[in-house]
């Protein structure tokens, strides 16, 4: 599908400069800021300067060594590394096309990804490519390109990746250094990435992400957080750069703006996590709740320098009102909950410095639209649930090979359905209630799993928890919590009576299950579909 009318003439809006792709700016900030650090990770520095001759040698070998041609795509299953930008900016720069990978997909997900996508290279660390070179005869990937991820112009060749004929980044570098690049047209127009969704109901799909896509949401979300000149930028980034969440944050938007990105190979290692945060004196953080609240039980968090914080972005979940409350505490400083999907290239809304409710996940940002729609299909009043519905120049065309999913989720003018439940307040704030396939039906009342959680969260003794809904032959379905406790002594009736004095009596979960953990995605998210299993 191509952009729609509105889409094109926000784009125009918002681009004076006239730039033909998401590569101009990019050009623009690597002279502009060349000495500054965009990238730091496990002790490395990369400036802009070496950003852009590395991403230009590395674009380089794919369209001169490999022979790849404009729009072939390039599987990178990276975990957030200083190798991982200058890949992906490279990507773009010969106008191929960006598949993010998560680095822990098994065999089965990797064939499903690469047999959809069509990817003719994969760039992954050394020791995964074992993985992939058991899959590879059964996709079209010709080439493999091997990362040590500690190694940066250091690594070596290592056995396996001499046996799988694998040729290392800094090899591929060098050969590339050797054949300068030849300029690549591009338009905004051009798909830059593929980003596949969860898969909640089904084979995940592949987003189609353009270059104008990713510009449009870099400015929308510069345009929302006015940067302070003068003042250098260091955000710690634990979002996986393979996610959208921190893929248009730090790969595209910050790096934009000649912020300096502190990557987080493991955002799971808290320890690791909390080490690397007391080395910075850091201005900009994001994350998710699950995030938040691993750092908050920390026994190191405190020591913690956030004199410099300005602001915490919370998204890819709902943001727990108790634990949002703590951070701002603890850290002196404002947590502002946002909201977006992969199809929306991340940015839809979020709360700001200048304009904020707690509870809500903001306004929508500049150069879009939103609407709810009723469960009747009809546009919704201030208050009234429905589903949120969205179009601008960040919204993704469709999904990739597969026009039936594109058109079930688009319309023809240009109308996003994002598969939310969302309220809008008469002065524009957004709500999200929850996604329209965990609502649970009680005796005919909508239940949304969201707020149940926020209560159990409450409780002193829960650690965290997640909610969804059961079979039940007297009302049809019947809510259920899975909590992992905080207090040992925590026992199912007392954390009954917590809820049965705030929620009314449908709401009230009818079992209860302690477990030890929770299922969670790549970047945190509790996923309730491996609960339901």
């Amino acid at each position: 599908m191509a952009m729609s009318a509105y889409a094109l003439a926000q784009l125009e809006k918002l681009n004076p400069n006239g730039y033909q792709s998401l590569c101009d700016p990019f050009a623009k900030a690597c002279q502009q800021y060349a000495e500054r650090i965009a990238f730091s990770c496990l002790g490395q520095d990369l400036s802009f300067a070496e950003l852009d001759r590395y991403s230009g040698q590395f674009a380089s070998f794919l369209i001169n060594s490999v022979g790849l041609q404009p729009g072939d795509r390039v599987a990178v299953q990276l975990p957030n590394c200083n190798q991982y930008p200058i890949v992906a900016w490279a990507i773009m720069r010969a106008g191929l096309v960006l598949v993010n990978t998560n680095p822990l997909y098994t065999p089965r997900e990797l064939i499903h990804q690469f047999k959809d996508s069509g990817a003719r290279a994969v760039v992954a660390p050394d020791q995964l490519l074992p993985a992939v070179a058991t899959i590879q005869a059964e996709t079209d990937v010709e080439q493999l390109v091997s990362v040590e991820i500690t190694g940066l112009l250091t690594e070596q060749p290592t056995e396996q990746s001499v046996k799988l004929k694998a040729v290392t980044l800094t090899d591929a570098l060098a050969l590339g250094a050797a054949q300068p690049l030849a300029p690549v047209i591009l338009a905004m127009t051009d798909t830059a990435a593929l980003q596949y969704t969860g898969g909640t109901t089904g084979p995940s799909k592949g987003a189609i992400i353009t270059h104008a896509n990713l510009f449009a949401s870099s400015v929308q979300t510069q345009d929302a957080f006015v940067v302070e000149p003068g003042v250098d930028q260091i955000l710690i980034a634990p979002m996986p750069l393979y996610h959208i969440y921190g893929f248009t944050w730090n790969m595209i938007s910050c790096a934009l703006k000649g912020m300096r990105s502190v990557l987080i190979p493991n955002p799971r290692d808290i320890d690791g996590l909390v080490a690397t945060m007391k080395q910075y004196r850091f201005t900009g953080f994001a994350g998710v709740n699950t995030l938040f609240a691993g750092l908050l039980n920390h026994t190191e968090f405190d020591q913690i320098d956030f004199s410099a914080l300005t602001g915490t972005i919370s998204g890819g979940a709902a943001l727990v009102s108790s634990i949002g409350s703590d951070w701002e505490r603890r850290t002196n400083s404002n947590i502002y909950e946002g909201y977006a999907l992969s199809e929306t290239s991340s940015a839809l809304s979020c709360n700001t410095e200048q304009d904020r409710a707690a509870g809500t996940v903001g306004k929508i940002m500049p150069y879009m639209e939103v609407k709810i729609v009723d469960f009747n299909g009809n546009t919704a009043s201030p208050g009234e649930a429905g589903e949120l519905c969205v179009r601008g120049p960040q919204v993704t065309t469709g999904y990739w090979n597969n026009p039936t999913a594109s058109a079930e989720a688009i319309d023809a003018d240009g109308w996003f359905k994002t598969g939310d439940v969302a309220v809008r307040d008469s002065e524009g704030f957004i709500s999200i209630v929850d996604r329209i396939k965990d609502m649970i039906l009680v005796s005919g009342f909508n239940v949304y799993p969201n707020e149940i959680e926020d209560v159990v969260s409450d409780h002193p003794g829960v650690l965290e928890c997640a909610v969804i809904g059961v079979a039940d032959e007297r009302t049809g379905e019947a809510v259920k919590v899975f909590a992992v406790k905080s207090d040992p002594a925590l026992t199912t009736e007392a954390l009954e009576a917590f809820c049965r004095d705030q929620l009314t009596g449908y709401k009230v979960p009818k079992q209860y299950q302690f477990v030890d953990e929770l299922p969670k995605s790549n970047v945190g998210k509790i996923l309730r579909r491996e609960l339901r299993n």
